[in-house]
């Protein structure tokens, strides 16, 4: 399937492209959504989903980049969206890389985020499998090296994300919750950064002494 300059299939139905833009148009408001009603999100969420299902086979190279989370149907306070805080994500699907970064927007977010980091890889025509490997405090940097303190996770459960829409600058998905969540692009923030396996051998061994 060919795609348009926008990153849209290019032989997409009519409908799919109005639903689409009118789902953009409710995600891209002054207040990136916050404001938006809900009910009518999630109804050009599920029209979409039938209008332009993804299928990662085609449209896999698209979920690499950096992902900022407009809204979502959960009321957990770190799975939301709101005026304070940057919700993101960063997908490096070829290395099987990802990242959650939550901080709060504005000046303030400089002094630190709550981060997130997973081993990923797809399953399916939409479903990506999701392993937790680390998380914690991620700060800014001091004398050149970014100060971060992060602890190992011990997944006891499977985890995944169905990704049910994704072209250049949407992505709808839904969580093994059950959740729904949808993402615009940040074309304009860098991938990572990414923790190595000495780093965090080392920030285990100083959380343990602690």
């Amino acid at each position: 399937m060919s795609f348009t300059t926008t990153g849209q299939p290019a032989h997409s139905p009519d409908g799919a492209t109005a639903t689409r833009t009118a789902l953009l148009e409710q995600l891209q408001r002054p207040l990136g959504g916050w404001g938006a009603d809900g009910a009518v999100i999630k109804s050009l969420f599920e029209s979409l989903e039938k209008l332009q299902p993804a299928d990662l086979a085609r449209d896999g190279a698209w979920l690499t980049g950096v992902w900022e989370l407009r809204w979502s149907s959960s009321a957990v306070p770190y799975l939301t969206s709101a005026p304070w805080l940057l919700n993101l994500q960063s997908l490096d699907l070829a290395h099987g890389r990802a990242q959650n970064v939550v901080q709060l927007n504005g000046p303030l977010g400089a002094l630190g985020a709550i981060s997130v980091e997973a081993r990923i890889a797809v399953e399916g025509s939409q479903r990506v499998g999701v392993r937790f490997e680390r998380g914690g405090w991620r700060g800014p940097s001091l004398g050149g090296r970014p100060l971060a303190l992060l602890r190992e996770i011990k997944q006891s459960f499977p985890a995944w994300l169905d990704i049910t829409v994704v072209d250049r600058e949407l992505r709808l998905c839904r969580g093994n919750a059950g959740t729904l969540f949808a993402l615009l692009r940040r074309a304009d923030l860098p991938m990572g950064p990414w923790s190595s396996e000495a780093e965090t051998a080392s920030q285990g061994e100083e959380l343990s002494a602690n």
